[in-house]
């Protein structure tokens, strides 16, 4: 440690306040009584967000330019209080006092993720005596300034690196989702001489109900939308339901099974997850939660699942925002599609596979790179507190 840096504690240097929730008959949201914050959910980027809950029972208290410490599920992020707040359970608020603020909210930045390691406890938390007994170093006030100075101009531009590397992600997604758009959009394709509706072109259902009492612990591969998810990606899976082979054989004589080229379909929660079968290995999948496609002659499978696909973000346009959790059968029997000649279609495939392809390496390239300006903060911290920056 450098020459004039001293080992202290939170409580030589601050007052720690624990949250204590006010009793619930007393919340409202017409802005009545002190606002009042729970937890991590109603933090900011930096700064606590405007309020949406408020109490005319005030219970514990933090003033403007406390820090506020989540310290419950998840426990350590940091934020400051910007104006007089009731706190809940799930926040502890510092106040300083031997200390320049920024300094401490920094050190806390780099102790988080040791506080947040924390084990023994049944869910992650920490207590007001364990915050009072975190090690802070502690180095004279000008040079506690010179290091928020130090910080903040490194942290702004890494707020702006990260900003573009976001917009540059969300752009290449955007890429390959308005070209799928372009090409099959509904507005487009009901004028379209060759658009067909689905429900016409192939059959959409399902598959027959597999009881929980009829699971094996050996047998077929029983799948849900977690295993479809994983095989519309390429990922590996791992098969945790199965079938008895004699409960395959009979539904297969009698209903039938998913043949190379089908389709399936995640249709409940996370929806628009498509796989298209490419294997003759036995396998069987849950009733309502996927949809299955079959017998489509004269379409080219992955052509299909680009439709699919463009009618999947359709949905999820029109939600504005909202999660969009189910996939309604006959609306997408009625969605239509073009029919172009079989070499057209596979001149689309080819053409949107590579888009992908292009599109799948940008966003590994720009979330690789927020990851690393994770880690850049993480070092420069390291470099503050241990007296090298």
């Amino acid at each position: 440690m450098k020459e004039g840096w001293r080992i202290k504690t939170i409580s030589g240097l601050c007052d720690v306040i624990a949250g204590q929730s006010p009793a619930g008959k007393y919340y409202n949201s017409d802005g009545q009584g002190i606002p009042f914050y729970q937890g991590k959910k109603d933090f900011g980027d930096k700064y606590v967000k405007p309020p949406t809950c408020w109490t005319t029972q005030t219970t514990k208290i933090a003033i403007e330019g406390d820090i506020l410490m989540s310290v419950r599920a998840p426990v350590g992020p940091v934020n400051y209080a910007t104006q007089e707040i009731c706190i809940g359970r799930g926040l502890a608020a510092i106040r300083v006092r031997n200390v320049d603020r920024d300094f401490l909210f920094y050190h806390l930045l780099y102790l988080q993720p040791k506080i947040a390691g924390k084990e023994g406890a049944v869910f992650a938390s920490i207590n007001k005596s364990e915050i009072a007994s975190l090690p802070i170093s502690v180095p004279p006030l000008h040079e506690q300034q010179r290091i928020v100075a130090t910080l903040d101009a490194a942290f702004a531009d890494l707020a702006q690196a990260k900003a573009n590397a976001e917009k540059n992600l969300a752009n290449a997604k955007e890429l390959f989702a308005s070209d799928l758009t372009s090409l099959f959009a509904d507005k487009n394709n009901r004028g379209s001489r060759n658009a067909k509706p689905l429900g016409i072109l192939g059959k959409i259902t399902s598959s027959k109900r597999i009881f929980k009492h009829e699971y094996t612990e050996q047998g077929v591969p029983f799948f849900r939308t977690k295993e479809i998810k994983e095989l519309a990606n390429g990922n590996p899976i791992t098969t945790e339901l199965f079938i008895a082979d004699s409960k395959y054989m009979l539904i297969k004589s009698k209903f039938g099974v998913p043949n190379i080229g089908d389709l399936l379909i995640s249709a409940i929660g996370t929806i628009g997850e498509i796989y298209v079968v490419d294997t003759t290995k036995p396998f069987y999948f849950k009733d309502g939660n996927v949809l299955w496609l079959k017998d489509f002659s004269g379409i080219n499978s992955f052509y299909l699942k680009y439709a699919l696909l463009a009618f999947v973000n359709q949905l999820k346009g029109l939600a504005h925002g909202s999660a969009y959790n189910a996939l309604p059968i006959e609306k997408l029997k009625k969605y239509p599609i073009p029919i172009p000649p079989p070499f057209e279609q596979q001149r689309i495939v080819s053409r949107l596979d590579a888009l992908s392809e292009h599109c799948k390496k940008l966003e590994a390239v720009y979330t690789q790179k927020l990851s690393l300006y994770d880690e850049m903060k993480q070092s420069l911290l390291h470099k503050a507190f241990s007296g090298e920056l």
